[in-house]
């Protein structure tokens, strides 16, 4: 059972760790022309309720960030089946938006950043038992920074919940 349900949920999870800040944005989401919503992004809805999912059920999560030259390497785990898999899904959906420049929270200068470098960033994840492991690098020492600071902001989401995805992130010098 568990099996089928990683299956299904595998693809979301990766977008967890890039686009958890999109997701909490509590309403419609329709932001700025171009930013995408409900009405241009079809995936819109499906990645916030996910991300929502899993802000409501940050107190199962653990989240360890190592900081490498290039970039990060995060391990993002539960012991609750249900929330692994949400997971999995998170970051698998984060890794298409990534891929498809398909931003989010663009309202969050870190964010907004970000996505403008998509194309210089390299994601890789692999399925761990109980969530994911993703190594995001670039070559671009500038976005290698950016990488960092947002793996460290996604911490503080699984710390703090919803009240931190309404801030502001800075952008890193």
């Amino acid at each position: 059972m568990l099996t089928q349900f990683s299956k299904l949920t595998f693809a979301t999870v990766v977008a967890l760790l890039v686009a958890l800040p999109l997701f909490a944005q509590r309403g419609g989401g329709k932001g700025p022309r171009g930013q995408g919503g409900p009405g241009r992004d079809p995936a819109f809805a499906a990645d916030r309720e996910l991300f929502h999912y899993l802000l409501e059920h940050r107190a199962d999560i653990r989240r360890e960030v190592t900081n490498t030259d290039d970039g990060v390497v995060t391990l993002t785990e539960s012991d609750k089946p249900e929330v692994t898999a949400a997971i999995q899904k998170h970051v698998a959906s984060m890794e298409q938006r990534v891929k498809n420049k398909q931003p989010f929270h663009l309202r969050d200068p870190l964010f907004a950043e970000l996505f403008r470098h998509a194309d210089k960033i390299t994601f890789d994840y692999e399925q761990t038992e109980q969530g994911m492991r993703v190594t995001e690098t670039s070559d671009d020492p500038h976005v290698a920074k950016l990488i960092q600071a947002h793996a460290k902001v996604v911490s503080l989401f699984v710390k703090n919940g919803f009240s931190e995805v309404q801030r502001n992130h800075e952008v890193p010098k």
